[in-house]
């Protein structure tokens, strides 16, 4: 089954030549069924590659999906068209009354910012209140799950001595996890951040589990069941050239930066990047619609009953 999007959303084309299933709202009205709503609260400023990138991870599901774009209320994007956010997204405050059988929580460029200083934190917490009375399951990646574990967990955010930057090998912690369902013993997983969540802490808190973790570079997955919440702070969602990107941009100025690590062949940054992420990107999103899909009340109204 199809993703649900607007046919001029730009994600529609995209995913269209990459051969994803999309499904215009016209046609996805005349089917009896009733998809999983899924919501991306996008944080970060590049909104189009963003959408982009977990479109086309939760869209390659045989479930229909019916994608929602928000974003926070007051905070006002510099980075994208100002017709593209009114035309596609709405804000919190304008869907909070609503239910979501899944909502995906971005990471944002502000981990240099203790949670307090974010000018939006106070309705971001309002955000993770109302997930867990209006939405089944939530997905905080990188930043977003670091500010959702320190939200329901006191779990604090590290700074690190220097950025963690490239391609890590992380082990699979948690084998029947349903969330690591067709996973490898170990996998390869993008990262790209200034700051770390520490295993010790994530071990004192209630009912935690880290599905996946790195020697290099820490844990990654973790699983929260009593707040139905899974935090990822790493990027599986990373296109191939995301990285690259990222190095470009910040080695332009003639800045010293690291090549990222296990990133391109021979760490020869003239060379094209290899994506060894893809497959388990694909599953771990698949395996969380896929228990979105299992557990979800038909009954919309339920959700967070």
């Amino acid at each position: 089954m199809p993703i649900k999007i607007p046919s001029d959303l730009p994600a529609y084309d995209v995913l269209k030549s990459e051969g994803v299933m999309v499904m215009s709202e016209d046609h996805a009205a005349r089917q009896e069924i009733r998809p999983l709503r899924i919501g991306l609260l996008n944080l970060m400023p590049k909104k189009i590659q963003t959408e982009n990138q977990f479109a086309r991870l939760i869209g390659a599901t045989p479930i229909q999906i019916e994608f929602s774009l928000i974003r926070m209320s007051q905070h006002k994007t510099k980075n994208t068209a100002s017709e593209h956010m009114a035309s596609f997204y709405r804000p919190f405050s304008d869907v909070r009354d609503q239910k979501f059988d899944g909502l995906i929580i971005t990471g944002a460029p502000i981990e240099h910012l203790d949670f307090e200083d974010v000018t939006y934190w106070d309705e971001i917490r309002e955000v993770f209140a109302w997930t867990q009375t209006n939405v089944h399951s939530t997905f905080g990646v990188c930043w977003g799950g670091m500010a959702m574990i320190n939200h329901f967990h006191g779990v604090k955010k590290h700074m690190m001595d220097a950025k963690a930057f490239g391609c890590f090998r992380h082990q699979n912690l948690a084998p029947a996890s349903p969330y690591l369902r067709g996973f490898s013993d170990d996998c390869v997983v993008p990262v790209s951040r200034w700051t770390e969540v520490h295993q010790g802490e994530i071990d004192a808190a209630t009912g935690l589990t880290t599905l996946l973790g790195s020697d290099e570079v820490g844990p990654c997955l973790v699983q929260d069941p009593a707040h139905r919440a899974v935090y990822i702070f790493n990027h599986f969602e990373y296109d191939s050239d995301t990285l690259k990107q990222e190095y470009d941009r910040d080695a332009a100025p003639g800045a010293a930066i690291d090549v990222p690590v296990n990133y391109y062949p021979d760490d020869d940054p003239t060379r094209a990047p290899q994506n060894r992420w893809r497959s388990h990107a694909h599953l771990l999103y698949g395996n969380w619609i896929n228990e979105i899909y299992q557990t979800t009340p038909f009954d919309m109204d339920l959700i967070g009953g």
